[in-house]
This record gives structure tokens, sequence and C-alpha cells, in this order.
């Protein structure tokens, strides 16, 4: 039985699927799209099945380091869509075990902002996208000692000359949204404007605009670095993290923003370039322009792809007849394929830096980042509006 004919039970009575052994994502070319209240109450389905899997398997008293934090980003948005009050309880607990903070050093003199995984790496983002969560958590419950940190460490921050701390494409979703919720709170300016002056850095060594795409960081840049096939090598989940990261930016951002031009223009632009490198089946190869790579599905770019997509679309910033297909195309992937019928997340492509030939991602591989993004997608997908 092929994955997408095992895995109908998740979707029983949507299109006919096809398939060529147990690992094949071949969908059949007449099958046809749901209705949108299908599409919206199956969203909702998957949010319980995958998020109630996870919360039953996983202590919520992990740290408070980049992975984890993903899967709460994914967490928050699932309670906002149901409402479910386990799931705020769920990363309360965590917040409390992490003391609403992330790297914990209060020697300012020791804080460092290149990689690592101590406490004295307080300015590195990887220990900064927590604070997207405690800050959605306080407007909940506006308890102060919620945002204290996140106001120490991210005002510290922007009072620094330096606009280099976005050296790695990830951190574009670990704190873009973070200034602009601290912008929401404060109402400093200096936010944006340190929002723009980082994302202009990150521009400057990773973006490529001859494809549209990004590079995951310097090292990768072409020709330095190529895809076994020469090719320019585009990492799907770390343009994942740029386009999900935007579309959460765009979401906190003023409407009468100085910045909304060049920040829904870079969206539109991605939105634009991804649609392209989609693959038949609707998910998304790790290394975008060269599948022969790395082939074969992986679920956490395409999940926060067709979460972009979806938040476009819902947002008015994408044509809804242009860019709607390429998303349920994506959410058919999700549902009928990544997603277990235990509710585990498959075809996550481990923790790293970029596409690796080679590299076993199958039904079993999954990760609480892959989990937070499958939760962003289904989240947007119940949003869905008919027009």
């Amino acid at each position: 039985m092929s994955i997408f004919a095992g895995s109908l039970a998740i979707l029983s009575g949507c299109a006919s699927v096809a398939g060529h052994g147990p690992d094949s994502v071949q969908a059949s070319a007449s099958a046809t799209v749901p209705s949108i209240p299908v599409l919206r109450s199956e969203a909702l389905a998957v949010i319980a099945r995958v998020n109630d899997h996870w919360q039953a398997t996983t202590p919520a008293t992990e740290r408070a380091f980049w992975d984890v934090a993903a899967y709460h980003t994914g967490n928050m948005a699932a309670y906002q869509a149901t409402g479910n009050e386990a799931y705020r309880r769920y990363s309360e607990r965590w917040a409390e075990a992490n003391q609403w903070q992330g790297a914990k050093s209060d020697n300012k003199a020791e804080w460092k902002h290149t990689y690592g995984e101590t406490d004295d790496h307080v300015l590195f983002g990887d220990w900064q996208i927590c604070f997207q969560t405690y800050l959605d958590l306080y407007a909940l419950d506006k308890d102060p000692r919620k945002v204290a940190r996140a106001r120490e460490v991210m005002g510290y921050q922007i009072g620094t000359a330096r606009n280099d701390y976005w050296w790695w494409v990830d951190g574009l979703y670990m704190v873009m949204p973070v200034m602009t919720k601290m912008y929401t709170l404060t109402g400093d300016a200096r936010y944006l404007d340190k929002l723009n002056a980082y994302f202009q850095y990150t521009n400057s060594i990773m973006f490529d605009a001859e494809s549209g795409l990004y590079y995951r960081d310097a090292r990768y840049v072409y020709p330095k670095h190529r895809s076994v096939n020469g090719k320019k090598d585009f990492w799907s989940r770390g343009n994942g993290w740029v386009f999900a990261g935007l579309a959460r930016v765009l979401a906190d951002l003023p409407a009468d923003s100085a910045l909304r031009p060049e920040f829904e223009g870079k969206f539109k632009a991605l939105a634009a370039a991804l649609k392209s490198t989609q693959q038949a089946d609707g998910y998304w190869t790790r290394s975008l322009i060269d599948p022969a790579h790395a082939p074969g599905p992986e679920t956490s770019g395409t999940a926060f792809f067709t979460y972009g997509l979806l938040w476009g679309v819902n947002n008015g910033l994408l044509d809804r007849a242009t860019y709607l297909p390429a998303a349920i195309k994506g959410w058919h992937y999700i549902t009928r394929v990544a997603v277990q019928p235990d509710g585990t997340v498959g075809y996550v492509q481990p923790i790293g830096d970029r596409a690796i030939p080679g590299q076993v991602v199958d039904r079993a591989s999954t990760a609480n980042f892959g989990v937070g993004a499958v939760l962003l997608a289904a989240a947007e997908m119940s949003r869905l509006h008919d027009q």
C-alpha cells in the first residue's frame, strides 16, 4: 500500500490517490480539491491529531533552545486556532521551566552572538526565539515577569551599534518576529529600525537576486558551494525559515510602517520563486533547484512554505487563483504523506544546515520544529476563507 493510500484515513472522502511502493508519494493527476469547509475541518483534526500526540509523548520541560522553541511557535498558533487551553498551558509550563529566559547569563560583558549552546550566547538568535512565545503568552495575561528577560536582552541588543546579528538564514525566523512583537510591547521605534538594519545585512550576504532565494549562510554561496550537479544549492528549510518569518513579521508590522513595501516585496518575490520549485506531488525537495541533489519529500520546508502561501492568500498579499492551488498541493502532501496515523510528523530532515546527498529522510524522521511547522500550516488552513 502506498503512503498516500495508507494515509487516506486522515482525509477520508477527499481526492483519489495512487502509489507505487512503500515510499511512493505520487498522487493521481485526476485528484480533486475538497471544498473549503472540508479543508477547515481537516485542519482542526490535523491539529488535534498531531499536537495531542506530541504533547502526550514529550515533556513540557525541555530547554528554551531554537528547536524546542520553534515547536512552541506552532503550538501557540494551534492554541489561537482552536482555543484549546491544554495547548496554552503546555507552553506556559515550558516557559516556567525555563524561567521565561533563553540563555541565562547575567554578565553582559560575556554575551555572544556567535553560535553556541551555553548560557553566555545570549545574543545568538537560537536563544531568542523563545521570546516569541513568551510575548504571546504575555498578551494573554500581562504578568511583567513573562517579558522581563525579553526586555532586558532585546533592549540591550538594539542599543548596540552592530547590525550583523542574523548571519545565518534561520535567524530570520528565530528573531525577526521578536522585533515586531517587542515593538508592539514597547512602542520603541528602534525595534523596527534595527529589524530593517539586521535584515539588510542578511540580504547582503546570502540573498541571491537571480533566483529570489536565500543561501543558508555565507559558506554556501555559489560558486564557492555547489550542488552535486554544479547548481546553486538553496536549502529548503532555510528558505522556509525566511518565508514563514516574513509572514509572522508582516502579521505584526503596523499597516502604515515605512518598512511594509520592502517586507511585502520580499515576501511576494519569495512566494513566486518557491512556487516555481514545488514538485508535482506537492512537496519541496531539500535542495530547491536541484531535486537530484537530495531527492524525495521533506516536511519542514514544505510545511513552512504551505503556511506562508496560505497566510499570504488569507491576508490578501498573494493572488488566490495563483497561489492557493500550490498551498493545497502542499497541504495534501502534509496530510496524506507527512502526518502518520498516530499523529507523528514524518519526513522531517534532521537538524543540520544543508541538503545532504544520501541522507535518509523517511516516515520515521521526525523533529519538534517539523511538528511546529505543520501546526503553523494547519492553523492557517483553518482560517482559509470562502471567496
